[in-house]
């Protein structure tokens, strides 16, 4: 297939890029030391013939990274499974979710499409500022990653955004691809998910038609991703303590490594992923005619809505949600043991905080609060 030349330095690595990438790969020392850290009993000459032997990039996805999450799901999670039952295995989708995991979040919902028979993974949106590393850029490129250019000046983001669009609306429609984009840029820290409208605004650049034409061809589906324990909530909670005590204080590039790490190894409890029905009908119900604006407040509105819903809540969420307000209104939804668990929990990982002027009792408020405002929202979406 001819893909379009404006695409180049955004689009993931084609079948005919991989011999050259692989190459690149094989001859950079950093990643011949994350070969040997993952693979330690493995030599790297078997590993660099099964590398060379993928033809294409679900090739790869199937060879390495398909183990590599049922491995890291094995030892840091007591289960996980994905409810699509409102989807048709057979067709495209462009999945828009909650982001709770830099790397997971898309990893895994890869691993879920395979393993529930979907005919192919997904194109992944990632943003730029997290691929200083040409190295790291190739292979999350080979793993059909496409790039969100971040930190431009406005007329620069105008072009990017369209060219985005453009993409993503290819992908679909050209290539047969499935897409995963985070409904906001970064994670809700507080586990507050809202839809950004601009994610919205940006996606309707591209396609044909009405807003409401654009956005039906990208067959968006509203995913609800669920951790019963976030390994990145105490990182999470520091944070907000940094950013209160320096207004200034900005995230070098060491942290997003970290939480990269910490989120991939750290313990998860049980994942839930739920599909809600793809947005085709809906978008036919809305009155084309509407102004634009209200259009994209009305989508990211039901996205929410959908996204709540479909949320699967745990024991741990209602407790945190009664510390937080000091009451027993949800107690129907825990036991006594659960309550015990969770706080034995939030005590280890408030522990691992290390800040010259922690605050407990702020950083204790917002680990709770990450835990809280899921139930927050599923209660009022009901």
């Amino acid at each position: 297939m001819k893909i379009p030349q404006e695409f180049d330095t955004i689009r993931p690595w084609e079948p005919e890029d991989l011999p050259e990438v692989f190459d690149r790969l094989l001859s950079n020392d950093q990643f011949k030391q994350v070969l040997a850290y993952l693979y330690p009993q493995v030599p790297f000459e078997m590993i660099a013939q099964k590398l060379k032997a993928c033809k294409t990039n679900l090739d790869f996805q199937l060879a390495f990274a398909y183990d590599f999450v049922h491995g890291i799901l094995k030892k840091a999670a007591t289960g996980c499974e994905m409810d699509c039952t409102s989807l048709d295995n057979t067709r495209n989708y462009t999945f828009i979710s909650n982001h709770r995991d830099i790397v997971l979040d898309s990893a895994i919902l890869d691993v879920l499409l395979v393993d529930n028979g979907f005919k192919t993974t997904c194109e992944i949106a990632i943003g730029d500022n997290l691929l200083s590393l040409p190295w790291v850029k190739d292979l999350v490129r080979v793993n059909k990653a496409f790039i969100v250019e971040r930190a431009l000046s406005m007329r620069q983001m105008l072009m990017s955004s369209k060219r985005l669009s453009d993409y993503m609306h290819f992908a679909i429609k050209e290539k047969n691809e499935n897409i995963w984009i985070a409904q906001r840029e970064g994670r809700a820290k507080d586990s507050n998910d809202r839809t950004q409208k601009s994610i919205l605004q940006m996606m309707s650049m591209g396609g044909e038609g009405s807003i409401i034409d654009r956005l039906k061809q990208l067959h968006l589906v509203p995913l609800s991703i669920s951790y019963e324990y976030d390994p990145c909530d105490f990182l999470k909670a520091k944070e907000f303590q940094q950013k209160r005590d320096n207004a200034d204080w900005k995230k070098g590039p060491m942290d997003d490594l970290v939480s990269m790490q910490t989120g991939i190894f750290g313990y998860k409890g049980h994942v839930h992923y739920h599909a809600a029905p793809c947005l085709d009908d809906y978008l036919d119900s809305l009155d084309p005619d509407m102004p634009k604006q209200d259009i994209y407040n009305k989508v990211a509105a039901y996205m929410d809505e959908q996204i709540f819903k479909n949320y699967r809540l745990y024991p741990g969420n209602y407790v945190a949600l009664d510390l937080l307000e000091n009451s027993t209104a949800h107690q129907a939804e825990y036991t006594a043991e659960d309550k015990a668990k969770f706080e034995k929990y939030m005590a280890g990982q408030l522990a691992k905080i290390d800040l010259p002027n922690k605050d407990e009792a702020y950083l204790r408020e917002k680990f709770l609060e990450m835990y809280a405002n899921p139930v927050r929202n599923y209660l009022a979406a009901q």
